[in-house]
């Protein structure tokens, strides 16, 4: 008989989580406006609002941290982590910053002007804010499947690469760089095949333009790869992810999703004049350029967990558990964006809440029943993270409307699994009494989503 599957891991450690009422959540949620960012941690059961910063640090990690070179300039942990990054991508040039929006704000400051045009695949929250907000376009080149939520394709996050052709035929030298984001989160987490990121340097060439990766899930892409791909069964992942970074020219990363780490971030290229042109805006808005916005302990536990997240067993133990969510919504008749992704599964909430307008934002009350349901804090990936068109102030409807359910790497069980599953089904159940949703209170201009105030009609 063979053998059952189990983590790579064992558990030496445990934070104590706590049930709440149904009337304690009622309240909660009320003075939190209806938005899941404003709540307490110690209000919620099980966290999936994300799996940036939420990871569990494992024993090498946090042993790491207690020989962090807390030197000013010049840290050995700096260079330490220079090592791993330039080993796993073979970029030369490396920046640390404090997270992954901070990376992009500083790379941009550089790049992105007034009036360029970006093309990428789904920009996510935060890029398409640093982007938007030096009064540039954000445009999306994702290939039409991607927004077919029950459409089984093992590639969904792909660039479709006539859009981006004609992208960079119409606007020329508008253009600053190509931007491909690894895994495709607003997509659902999807992948970006070895082939699609081929196609997308081949035109890179033809029209002269840099490449740059959106890496925060770098490792899970390749994992994708080496498991749907045909002629990467064979390869490590450590082999994979170089043969990605060599048809890029830069990366931004948020450390704090597959480095396993709760901050950090950094930009790394091959290119001197990114590098050059960037430098002074880290020591502007980060710090000096040997620790950007990091300790030397944090950039320690980060080195080590990016060698650590680049084995396959701990991203299979990893991907197997949001499968297993996954089979178990599949088991309830819950829509979700198909097939399950790497790092979280992304509910389908206007095909749950078929009674709630988009006006009323779906994906969004979907996350307010969620938590009143069992205390479960998800986030809404959709009409509320699009925000308003920049020219017209209208909301953004063009898109997905998702209910995210982020799973921490290697803090919760499949038990835990069960919770959210059974939770889900509970909402879905009684989902033809839900029929109104929530208007705006109020909002910020941009990025919205972090800190909007809603009221439930």
């Amino acid at each position: 008989m063979e053998l059952p599957f189990a983590e790579s891991w064992k558990i030496k450690m445990i934070e104590p989580i706590h049930k709440s009422t149904r009337q304690e959540r009622e309240c909660w949620m009320k003075e939190a406006h209806y938005n899941v960012f404003q709540l307490r941690s110690e209000q919620v059961y099980i966290d999936l609002i994300t799996d940036s910063g939420t990871g569990a640090m494992s024993d090498r990690q946090w042993a790491g941290m207690m020989i962090g070179d807390e030197s000013y300039a010049g840290a050995s942990s700096f260079f330490k982590l220079k090592e791993m990054i330039t080993l796993l991508t073979g970029f030369d040039y490396v920046i640390p910053t404090h997270q992954g929006r901070a990376a992009e704000n500083v790379l941009f400051s550089y790049l992105v002007h007034a009036g360029d045009v970006v093309p990428g695949n789904s920009h996510f929250d935060t890029t398409k804010g640093h982007i938007e907000g030096r009064k540039a376009i954000a445009l999306d080149c994702t290939i039409d499947e991607a927004k077919q939520t029950q459409l089984e394709i093992p590639f969904k996050g792909n660039v479709d690469l006539a859009k981006l052709e004609r992208a960079l035929q119409t606007h020329a030298d508008r253009v600053p760089f190509i931007i491909v984001t690894i895994t495709n989160n607003t997509a659902g987490g999807q992948p970006v095949s070895m082939q699609n990121l081929r196609g997308v340097r081949d035109l890179a060439n033809k029209y002269h333009k840099p490449v740059l990766f959106d890496s925060a899930r770098f490792a899970e892409n390749a994992y994708f790869i080496k498991i749907r791909e045909k002629g990467y069964a064979d390869k490590s992942i450590k082999e994979i992810t170089r043969e990605m970074f060599d048809l890029a020219d830069g990366m931004t990363m948020s450390a704090k999703k597959d480095g396993i780490v709760n901050m950090g971030g950094f930009i790394a290229t091959r290119r001197k004049d990114w590098y050059d042109g960037a430098k002074g805006f880290c020591v502007q808005f980060e710090g000096y350029l040997t620790y950007g916005g990091m300790s030397g302990r944090d950039m320690n536990a980060l080195a080590i967990g990016l060698d650590e997240n680049t084995a396959f067993e701990n991203l299979d133990t990893r991907i197997r558990q949001v499968a297993y969510l996954a089979a178990k919504l599949d088991e309830y008749g819950i829509p979700y964006q198909r097939p399950a992704g790497g790092h979280a599964i992304f509910v389908d909430a206007p095909r749950v809440l078929t009674c709630v307008p988009r006006e009323e934002f779906p994906a969004q009350t979907l996350t307010i029943e969620l938590y009143l349901e069992a205390g479960i804090r998800a986030c809404e990936i959709g009409y509320l993270l699009a925000d308003r068109d920049p020219v017209t102030r209208e909301n953004r409807f063009n898109g997905l409307d998702l209910l995210r359910l982020a799973i921490p790497r290697r803090v919760y069980t499949d038990n835990h699994m069960n919770v959210i599953a059974v939770a889900l089904k509970n909402v879905f159940d009684r989902r033809e009494k839900i029929t109104r949703g929530v208007h705006i209170a109020w909002e910020a201009p941009l990025m919205r989503h972090f800190t909007v105030e809603l009221e439930r009609l």
